[in-house]
């Protein structure tokens, strides 16, 4: 090929300027993760961000864009992790040139284009293109044949086993119903050098003939019974892939020969010292880095769940082979440099991000370090034991115990000629699951009969609006998990109502106390709990009287108790916002608990809070608090909120009609339970712990309303004590502290030199005292009040006193001894420190171990310490022979 060659970021930018000439909006690409869509793992192609488009519920405000999107495809339908690294073309990340009309342009425009980017601006040779058109559009047949110029010879109809004799699909839909059409596509001819036939052959999966660009004509409206209805403005969505463009482009035949990845490989080379630059390990790094990095930018975390339990997968893939390689510590994040150094530049993104993503990725490499030799060791066991299957038993071992995902397992086993038992596998995992499940269920006490609730209509709940309520009827008592007609004084039960103001436990919030009252009787609600999703159960003890399914009640809900339930849940909420705000939009809720007297917020980070950040959220939500806002809560449609700014979680169920809370401009979410009515309300926030739950999930717990201030208070009166216990005023303390400390350092320096003037006076003595056993100076003894520190002090001058020696000290202190033992001189190697520490310490219920010439050990302060130490001439006149 005589054409010039293109840098990557050369080809980004002709494409949209070429576009941009044409009178098309340029869109910047969608992050990673969907927006507004939890039920999509990931971006995987260029049309994702216009999906709402193309189904007619969003108006862009242009009908022509063009973009370079980033896609991934490593988990659910879109998978291409096995792949990457050991053929030309797959990849996790990529990216995807696309141009767009909607109800603007059609098929001559956008054939036209193509061609003419392809041959004119990068000056393809057209004898080098091949097209496929679908089998029944003779249009863009047409179009190809007598506008164009394409021989006949070199366009392939391809549809529904109608054209070529082994034709395969050439028509898209995003649906079973819904926009469609056919699809055009050109393939770049590598030349008869590589195995392969054009498409539609028995030969297409060979690489000789790599497709380049995807044209898709939407003009069609797939009907349920499956006709087409013309489309009133068809659409054009179109998709290049970048990477194997660039190879083309760049003349060369594989996607890792390209200049981005051949600088990403050489970086991976030069971290792991790896000679071989063609060594498929350095392809996997190189791909995986910016799967990662986009990853972790698009604010998602390793974790052990959803889109970070991926991300987890494909950082440990990758350090996985870093290992194979033979670089055994943490490399991968110092990878991120040399991508923003060929990145950086078309995604500022990474460069804003740059500090969290090394954080995130070191973070992880640090953790998987901890793990990854010994589940290595477990899996070569397994695999020298296996007659070519690894059992699912052991490969959710090494997933559950060593953090290997089943996949890195799978991987592992294929490079051997082995394969995992699936089937054992999800077994195991499910049975796990269920385990799990299990122990998160209630016991008998909150079960319902399935008869009983088929019986029920659900429990109307009335406490958003009023904590008092009369007229209510008792639908169902439960005792002892089983429905009965009536219960009596003293008796515990389930009250269940017709209607309710009490809130039954769910999002984390608590369920209400409270008090339900008939003519004679009087039942105390100590907690509400739901049952069955759907039905309010109020747990407690009738106090009075009988009560009977069909009475009539007045239920009273504790009005401190919500009250201050109310504070702390509104609160969670800002705090929320105020985390995404401070530490960036990777964190997600990952539980909480909103009670009475405190909240409880655990959230996606992958490191402690340091004290300016928590001050830094303090703050925030305070201001918020100061700003009283009014709580908005609206009732929409689901598609709605999302628009209207509510965060979904993904993996979460909504119905279609949601409850959407907005308190100021940074907190808007999707919330069932209760709240203030202004966020000032809640009167002040304070934060009183932060720590780490699990593995990249923190947990805050914090306090407002009284409940802080009466935190507040207690902290100052500890302040007040403190500082009257110094001597001083609350301002004194910190240096009143300051100089307490400084005193203490220089009394323990002053005590250490005691300590050392004694212990070398002891030593001194001490020396006189050895024996000779032949040839060899041998010394046992106990010393009062030396600790382990001390004993090694003594060890070392004792060495140089005595020369070849072999030495063993006791130093009792509290019922316990620490033992030391060294060996020196001529004594080397014919007597072993460690050898003698175990000998001496199993005599006193104690262990101990170490190197030949010192070790380390202790045990019990008891009567036989003395008759074991004058034992050890003994032994030393053994080993010596």
């Amino acid at each position: 090929m005589n054409a010039p060659t293109f840098s990557t970021n050369d080809i980004r930018r002709d494409f949209l300027e070429f576009f941009r000439e044409r009178g098309h909006t340029i869109v910047p690409s969608a992050p990673l993760v969907p927006a507004n869509d939890p039920t999509l793992l990931f971006t995987n192609s260029g049309m994702v961000q216009f999906k709402n488009v193309f189904l007619g519920s969003e108006k862009p405000g242009f009908v022509r864009a063009a973009d370079v999107q980033r896609c991934l495809r490593a988990g659910g339908k879109h998978n291409d992790l096995d792949q990457v690294g050991y053929t030309a073309r797959h990849h996790t990340f990529f990216e995807m040139l696309g141009n767009w009309s909607f109800g603007d342009y059609f098929k001559h425009d956008a054939i036209r284009w193509a061609w003419q980017l392809l041959t004119e601006v990068w000056q393809l040779p057209a004898e080098r293109l091949l097209v496929t058109v679908y089998d029944t559009d003779d249009e863009a047949y047409g179009i190809w044949r007598d506008e164009i110029g394409v021989p006949a010879e070199r366009i392939v109809r391809i549809g529904d086993n109608k054209g070529a004799p082994y034709a395969s699909d050439n028509f898209w839909q995003m649906a079973d119903t819904g926009p469609c059409g056919p699809c055009t596509e050109i393939f770049y001819d590598h030349g008869e050098q590589h195995f392969g036939g054009p498409p539609g052959s028995a030969d297409e999966d060979g690489d000789r003939y790599i497709e380049i660009w995807n044209l898709v004509f939407m003009q069609f409206d797939r009907q349920p019974d499956g006709s087409l209805a013309p489309l009133p403005a068809p659409c054009v969505d179109t998709g290049m892939g970048l990477e194997r463009l660039a190879a083309i482009l760049q003349g060369k035949h594989g996607n890792y020969e390209i200049d981005i990845f051949q600088h990403l490989i050489a970086a991976a080379a030069r971290l792991t010292g790896t000679g071989d630059i063609d060594n498929k390990s350095l392809r996997v790094i190189a791909d995986h880095i910016r799967a990662c990095s986009f990853l972790i930018a698009d604010g998602v975390l390793p974790s052990n769940e959803g889109r970070g339990y991926v991300l987890r997968r494909i950082i440990r893939r990758a350090l996985r082979h870093g290992w194979m390689l033979g670089q055994k510590q943490p490399f991968f994040h110092r990878m991120l440099d040399p991508l923003i150094d060929v990145m950086g530049e078309p995604y500022p993104e990474l460069v804003e991000k740059r500090e969290l993503i090394a954080r995130a990725l070191l973070a992880e490499e640090e953790r998987f370090a901890e793990t990854l030799d010994s589940g290595m060791r477990i899996f070569d066991e397994v695999a020298a034991r296996s007659d070519g299957t690894i059992p699912g038993a052991d490969a959710f071992r090494l997933y559950d115990t060593y953090g290997f995902p089943v996949d890195l397992t799978a991987d592992i086993a294929r490079e051997r000629g082995l394969s995992i038992e699936m089937a054992g596998f999800d077994a195991a995992m499910a049975h796990q699951r269920e385990t799990a499940r299990a122990a998160g269920k209630f016991g008998n006490a909150t079960t319902m009969p399935a008869e009983l609730a088929a019986q029920l209509a659900p429990t109307g709940f009335l406490g958003y609006d009023r904590l008092d309520e009369g007229g209510l009827t008792v639908a169902a008592l439960l005792r002892d998990g089983r429905p009965v007609d009536r219960i009596e004084a003293g008796d515990e039960a389930v009250v269940i109502l017709d209607r309710t103001p009490f809130y039954a436990e769910s999002g984390g919030q608590v369920g209400d106390a409270g008090a339900l009252e008939g003519e004679d009787c009087r039942f105390a609600v100590r907690d509400t709990l739901k049952f069955a999703g759907q039905f309010h159960g109020h747990l407690g003890t009738l106090e009075s009287g009988v009560l009977q399914r069909g009475d009539r009640v007045s239920g009273s809900v504790d009005r401190a108790r919500r009250g201050a339930t109310v504070l702390n849940h509104s609160a969670t909420h800002l705090l929320h916002a105020a985390l995404r705000s401070v530490l960036g939009t990777h964190v997600v809720q990952k539980g909480s608990l909103v009670a009475p007297e405190r909240l409880r917020f655990d959230f996606s980070h992958f490191q402690p809070l340091t004290r300016a950040e928590l001050a830094e959220i303090e703050r925030r939500v305070n201001a918020e608090i100061r700003g009283n806002h009014e709580a908005e809560v609206h009732q929409m449609e689901m598609q709605e909120a999302l628009d209207f700014g509510a965060m979904a979680l993904f993996g979460e169920k909504y119905g279609d009609r949601v409850r959407v809370l907005r308190m100021g401009a940074t907190s808007t979410e999707l919330c069932g339970g209760t709240h203030v009515a202004r966020t000032g309300d809640i009167g002040v926030f304070k934060i009183v712990s932060e720590g780490g739950v699990s593995a990249g999930v923190r947990r805050i717990e914090a306090l407002t309303g009284q409940g802080a201030l009466d935190f507040i208070s207690g902290e100052e009166q500890r302040l007040e004590e403190a500082a009257h216990l110094l001597g001083g005023s609350v301002p004194d303390v910190p240096d009143k502290v300051r100089h307490l400390l400084e005193r203490q350092k220089k009394l323990e320096r002053e005590l250490d030199a005691l300590k050392a003037k004694a212990a070398s006076g002891a030593t001194a003595d001490l020396a006189g005292s050895a024996i000779e056993v032949a040839g060899i100076k041998v010394l046992a003894a106990r010393l009062e009040g030396f600790d382990a520190r001390a004993l090694r002090d003594a060890l070392d001058r004792l060495k140089q006193q005595l020369g070849d020696a072999v030495i063993v000290l006791a130093g009792a202190n509290d019922g316990k001894v620490a033992l030391v033992a060294g060996v020196s001189g001529a004594a080397t190697g014919k007597a072993k420190a460690g050898e003698l520490i175990g000998h001496v310490a199993r005599q006193i219920n104690g262990k101990g171990g170490g190197r030949a010439d010192m070790a380390q050990g202790g045990g019990d302060d008891s009567p036989n310490l003395v008759d074991v130490l004058a034992g050890v001439a003994d032994w030393v006149g053994q080993r010596l022979g």
